[in-house]
């Protein structure tokens, strides 16, 4: 069976200006430390995986399970070696990228990350109402 051809994750990772994240085709763990950079130099330009197929990053349709996991652990390699990788995952949680490998996270660890970002927040306003009503009671 032939593959179908990718473009470049330059092209298929970072939409044109004014590109709707959401129209975009699906659009990448390690810790590398973040080098300094032109302040106006855009973060994706030092990406790695510009330099790699877009399929390594996003799942084809109906791809077996096997297949998957066995890609995403590729991707994530590319990133464990990316300059930028804290960058891009910060972009893929704040847009959020829904699809695709992103900052060494597939969407469904993305999600797991956002959900308890989501109840620390919660927890940290909890923790400042009860600290601020402590206080106003001792006053």
């Amino acid at each position: 069976m032939l593959q179908p051809t990718h473009q470049s994750l330059q092209v298929a990772a970072v939409p044109a200006a004014g590109a709707s994240p959401a129209r975009a085709q699906p659009s990448a763990w390690g810790r590398v430390p973040v080098r300094e950079r032109d302040q106006d130099t855009p973060w994706h330009s030092d990406a790695v995986c510009r330099r790699d197929e877009a399929g390594l990053f996003f799942a084809p349709s109906k791809e077996p399970t096997a297949a998957r996991l066995s890609r995403e652990e590729a991707a994530k390699r590319v990133c464990a070696r990316c300059p930028v990788m804290v960058e891009c995952r910060e972009h893929a949680l704040l847009q959020p990228e829904p699809y695709g490998v992103w900052g060494g996270l597939t969407a469904a660890e993305r999600r797991v990350v956002l959900a308890r970002r989501r109840r620390r927040d919660l927890e940290l306003k909890k923790a400042t109402r009860t600290a601020t009503g402590a206080v106003a009671a001792a006053g």
